[in-house]
């Protein structure tokens, strides 16, 4: 339901804590045009089956406590820092390692339009959970747990998802709603790439938190 609607503080796993130009970061066409190269599938640019795709969905009541805590790690509502929450999650020497990884894994462009896509579903939840009158309890949950946190309520079967992380947390319904929105401004290429980088940076966490039982997604 929208009234339970929570801010996507996944975002805090970004890892993008790097400037991006005022051109790349405003820009639609900017990141279309970066991501025409990539393969898409038919659901927010994910394959048929993807969990957070058409695949698996939670639909239950978002845990708010998760969210809250890891918009808190990130800043003030409004002025989230993907570097300042990543370095309360996990440290600023994994966050530079994993930047450095995923830029070498995915490519420069591939990477940035992760990294700025994450930023706008932050804003586009804060929108929509405004006007949702959506109420926070107090932050309770930092560091590693939060973080452990985070990446057991995107496992299904095992391995990490995504889009069933934010079903978890910011309900599936605003989830869907949000996602819908990226496609809008940034194609459907680009919200696949998002969620496709998010399957190999949470597994990466885990296995950062020494949590190696987490699975990757064959969406990665």
């Amino acid at each position: 339901m929208i009234k339970q609607a929570i801010l996507p503080a996944i975002a805090a796993f970004a890892f993008g804590a790097f400037a991006l130009s005022a051109s790349a970061a405003t820009d639609p066409g900017n990141i279309q045009g970066m991501m025409n190269a990539f393969p898409s599938g038919p659901d927010h640019g994910m394959p048929d089956g993807t969990a957070g795709g058409d695949g698996a969905m939670y639909k239950g009541a978002p845990d708010l406590q998760v969210a809250i805590s890891l918009v808190t790690a990130g800043g003030a509502v409004g002025s989230f820092s993907i570097a300042k929450a990543l370095a309360v999650l996990a440290g600023q020497d994994t966050a530079n390692a994993e930047i450095a990884k995923l830029t070498k894994q995915y490519g420069k462009a591939r990477f940035t339009s992760y990294v700025i896509v994450q930023n706008f579903a932050v804003d586009d939840a804060v929108r929509v959970a405004t006007a949702a009158g959506v109420k926070f309890p107090t932050p309770t949950l930092t560091g590693t747990d939060l973080a452990k946190q985070v990446v057991t309520l995107g496992l299904l079967d095992g391995t990490y998802y995504e889009g069933y992380m934010l079903d978890h947390v910011v309900s599936n319904t605003v989830h869907d709603a949000v996602m819908n929105d990226i496609d809008a401004r940034y194609g459907t290429v680009a919200d696949g790439n998002y969620h496709l980088i998010s399957d190999q940076a949470h597994y990466d966490l885990a296995q950062a938190l020494g949590v190696t039982t987490v699975k990757l997604a064959a969406y990665h």
